[in-house]
């Protein structure tokens, strides 16, 4: 095991641990002192690659956008912004053709009217999206490319040490007490809304932002700003000139700091800055979904042909004869 691996290891162990005992503390730590730091550098990072986007311009819309969004006070309308964003940063980044466009244009209008029809599915999307998709599903989805992309054992036994995690937390939730409650009801007064969306979304009745939910996001949460920092390495993010470096760090300190001094001003800010990372991400998240896709696709085919292979590939003169010996008998 390679070191980074090992460290990348004990930091998913440790962020499962933590988010075991203090989860109400935890999730809003992370939230606010870790987030910061990570919107900004992943921000500086995509800047450099023009946002994975075919003109850099268009991140400025994603951003009016993401400030815009944050301001939005009706649900639907939240989550039908989120959706269009993801639409379209899909189809700008994810789309090798026109065709491919239009095909993925026409299911996300057809996913948009069974949206539409089901009353909430907006909401419970505009909630979603932002959060358990995002901070999840989408780490996962990179894990799991990386792993694919460098063939290594350990490297997949990181998404297997992820998902046995969930589990864990899901099937075993802590029993943990809150030990600071300005936290704990800071976390619910900003996170409540997840139980509800995923009650709605699954069928399952009166979820709320409990032990386990609140598990469940502290470590996904603490796991996603932890995976990105000790990828510096992997997608040297850290590579930039030191005086961005130390605008990048005065910025997450300041909007940290601004949190502490006024926290629903600051917990505002940092809506619209968590949300601004979040749609210049989407280009790629799409590609990354695009690719993973076509790593599937591949792997199955391999499969296929593989034994395909092995049911036309001739006997070997020993086994006929063994062959022939069974069938005398």
């Amino acid at each position: 095991m390679r070191i980074n691996d090992a460290i990348h290891l004990g930091l998913l162990l440790l962020a499962f641990a933590v988010a075991y005992l203090v989860p109400f503390e935890l999730l809003l730590l992370a939230y606010v002192v870790l987030g910061p730091a990570h919107y900004f550098t992943e921000i500086s990072w995509l800047h450099d690659r023009s946002y994975f986007l075919p003109h850099r311009g268009i991140a400025i819309g994603l951003v009016v956008l993401a400030i815009a969004a944050a301001l939005i006070e009706n649900a639907a309308w939240f989550g039908f912004a989120m959706w269009v964003a993801l639409v379209v940063c899909a189809m700008l980044a994810a789309t090798k053709s026109a065709v491919e466009s239009m095909v993925l244009f026409m299911v996300a209008i057809g996913l948009a009217a069974i949206m539409y029809t089901n009353g909430a599915s907006f909401a419970v999307a505009g909630i979603l999206i932002p959060t358990l998709v995002h901070v999840s599903l989408f780490t996962l989805v990179f894990m799991t490319l990386g792993a694919w992309r460098s063939s290594s054992l350990t490297q997949a036994m990181l998404v297997v040490a992820y998902l046995v995690a969930i589990t864990v937390i899901l099937l075993a939730p802590p029993t943990a007490e809150v030990r600071i409650p300005s936290f704990a009801m800071a976390a619910k007064e900003y996170f409540g809304n997840v139980g509800p969306a995923l009650s709605r979304l699954f069928g399952i009745p009166d979820l709320t932002l409990d032990t386990r939910l609140t598990s469940l996001l502290a470590f996904v949460y603490t796991y996603h700003y932890l995976n990105w920092f000790i990828k510096a390495d992997v997608i040297r993010w850290a590579d930039v000139p030191r005086s961005r470096l130390a605008l990048v760090a005065v910025a997450s300190a300041g909007s940290t700091a601004l949190y502490f001094y006024d926290y629903a001003f600051g917990f505002t800010v940092l809506l619209a800055l968590s949300l601004t990372h979040i749609l210049l991400e989407f280009p790629l998240n799409s590609l990354a979904l695009r690719q993973l896709g076509g790593a599937m696709q591949i792997g199955v085919v391999g499969l296929v042909r593989h034994g395909v292979a092995g049911k036309t590939q001739p006997a070997r003169p020993g086994n006929a004869k063994a062959a022939g010996r069974r069938k005398q008998a």
